[in-house]
């Protein structure tokens, strides 16, 4: 950080007193951006509905930073400097309030948006007095003693806006475009007829970058969010989030029935994936997939199915069990192979193959990584979540009676930021 000289018996000049806080503003952009990066960041800036209840909300105090340059106009007698990039702060130390209304048309909805940018204005304006040579006892008033009145205060503010959306009914309805050079801060909905607006009008669009936790809340690594997913479905980036870590394992295979004096083999185990996924945005939707385990075969009818592939968008996935082409209805003996594999992780692991029916016993089932293996029963065993491969089906005590294989264990998905 710069910082001025003067010496005794020097006479001050205005530039001491300007370059003294232009280069702590300087100082405080280039910490802000070193710890925040240069994408804009919120904090504070809650829209409440009033107390008591009315056609009005209340955006609190708060700030902004937000990338912009040095000084688009001169700085007073400081040269203007619309080149230098800079992160600059703006503060809002009292509520803003905007006046909302109810739609005219029955069945319809008014769907507003709050928006916000980084303002910066000259304001306060003062006749300053100055220096009079002539007379040095009677100051001029204003500049060459004009009287006009200059901005004593560069002020930088969190500027407010408030959009509203062409009526619609609540299925068409939508929020309005962001404004080029603005951040969406909120989406308040009014229906026709409503006197006040409540808490539950008022959501917080996903993409807002408000500070998502304080420094205090902080630990090192992921962990201030978990969600797992056991079926399809889709994961939507929480607010303030930009990478998570992703496990992914598939779905392990099904296994044959057994046949007089065949037993069957284990089914093979699904893969296992893990990812650090960076780059995300706030809001986005990343579909989910995970793995079927595969289906039982059962006597007398159809065979069984491989495992399911699980995956988290175009990310990372992981592959399910598969059946030994060698395995055959008539003689299933042979344990599934090959197993699952990690595809596209920072790590990728294999599922265990499952192990061949011998004598009267059928073959274990494969695991997953990171999953147990099924001992083997006399009718098949369903696999071992996540994942785990079926074991086969035995014949009996007299080692001629067929029995119905087992399922594979479905994959699972785990996300944590």
């Amino acid at each position: 950080m710069d910082r001025n000289i003067v010496y005794p018996g020097s006479i001050p000049l205005d530039t001491d007193l300007l370059s003294l806080n232009r280069n702590a503003m300087i100082a405080i952009g280039y910490l802000a951006r070193a710890v925040l990066g240069t994408d804009p960041v919120l904090d504070g800036l809650a829209c409440t509905a009033t107390v008591p209840a009315s056609m009005q909300v209340a955006v609190g105090a708060g700030s902004i930073m937000q990338l912009g340059v040095l000084d688009t106009q001169d700085y007073g007698s400081l040269p203007a400097d619309s080149a230098t990039p800079l992160v600059k702060m703006g503060i809002n130390t009292a509520p803003t309030r905007f006046t909302l209304a109810a739609p005219t048309v029955s069945g319809q909805v008014n769907t507003y948006l709050i928006q916000a940018t980084l303002q910066e204005s000259d304001a306060n304006p003062v006749v300053l007095p100055y220096y009079n040579a002539a007379n040095p006892s009677q100051p001029f008033s204003g500049p060459s003693d004009s009287g006009s009145s200059q901005p004593t205060v560069r002020t930088q503010r969190v500027g407010l806006q408030i959009k509203l959306a062409t009526a619609g009914s609540a299925s068409t309805a939508t929020v309005p475009p962001v404004d080029a050079g603005w951040i969406g801060l909120y989406a308040v909905t009014v229906r026709y007829g409503q006197t006040s607006v409540a808490s539950a009008d008022i959501a917080s669009l996903m993409t807002a970058p408000f500070f998502p936790w304080k420094v205090p809340a902080l630990r090192p690594g992921f962990g201030s969010g978990v969600q797992s997913f056991t079926s399809n479905d889709t994961f939507v980036v929480p607010q303030g989030v930009r990478q998570v870590e992703v496990e992914v394992w598939g779905g392990g295979a099904g296994t044959f029935a057994s046949v007089s004096g065949r037993p069957s083999g284990g089914a093979a185990g699904g893969g296992y994936a893990r990812k650090r996924v960076v780059g995300l945005t706030p809001g986005q939707s990343i579909p989910v997939v995970i793995g079927a385990g595969g289906a039982a075969g059962v006597v007398g009818g159809g065979g069984p199915t491989a495992g399911g592939a699980s995956s988290f968008g175009s990310f990372v996935s992981a592959t399910g069990g598969s059946l030994n082409y060698l395995a055959t209805l008539a003689d299933p003996r042979n344990g599934g192979t090959p197993a699952g594999v990690g595809v596209n992780g920072d790590l990728n692991l294999m599922g265990s193959a499952g192990q061949g029916g011998y004598q009267n016993q059928g073959g274990m089932g494969g695991a997953a990584p990171l999953g147990g293996a099924q001992n083997s029963g006399t009718s098949g065993v369903p696999g071992v979540f996540p994942g785990g491969g079926a074991s086969g089906a035995g014949t009996g005590a007299d080692s001629a009676t067929p029995y119905n294989g087992a399922a594979g264990a479905p994959g699972l998905i785990v996300v944590r930021w």
